[in-house]
């Protein structure tokens, strides 16, 4: 018995999907004969209404960093729970050293946070948000927490969800 899984595929011709790169920083390889340089740039991707994701991309051109990172960022997109234009409940998730802090907010708020989880929560359509992070303060890392936390708010979302239609709670 052969049991396939299903994948959500989606096409790029009807959405519109913008795209800010978060961070591009030139990093050094000391070898015998001389100093290689590369660049590192970060991309989130989203389209406002619960599409997002991230890339990132090294090459020894900064074009082609960034483009390499978009690439990956459209592998990496995720659907984020929203409700109300805030996330649906107050939700703690640690990635490394670093730990983030969401919690929703009132109509009118706007978005308290970072500047690398601004960016990745303005392309997801969240308007309304406070976050904190505790930790490591590294971009990368921030981001990649920021993400990370979204993916696993929107699978206790969906166990929610499931819990309630089975109990009769609305």
């Amino acid at each position: 018995m052969i049991i396939k899984k299903k994948k959500l595929f989606f096409s790029f011709n009807n959405l519109s999907i913008k795209e800010k790169v978060v961070k591009i920083k030139r990093v050094c390889k000391v070898t015998k004969g001389r100093r290689e340089f590369s660049f590192t740039s970060i991309v989130v991707k989203g389209d406002n209404k619960g599409l997002v994701g991230y890339g990132v991309g090294k090459s020894k051109e900064i074009s082609d960093s960034i483009s390499k990172a978009s690439v990956k960022a459209n592998k990496n997109l995720i659907i984020v729970p929203i409700k109300n234009k805030t996330i649906p409940f107050e939700f703690m998730f640690k990635y490394c050293s670093t730990k983030i802090y969401l919690y929703p907010a009132r109509e009118g708020t706007g978005i308290i946070a970072g500047s690398s989880a601004r960016i990745l929560l303005e392309l997801s359509g969240i308007n309304n948000i406070y976050t904190k992070f505790i930790g490591s303060s590294n971009v990368c890392n921030c981001v990649k927490a920021t993400y990370y936390a979204l993916k696993s708010l929107n699978e206790q979302y969906e166990i929610i969800k499931i819990n309630r239609n089975k109990y009769g709670i609305i």
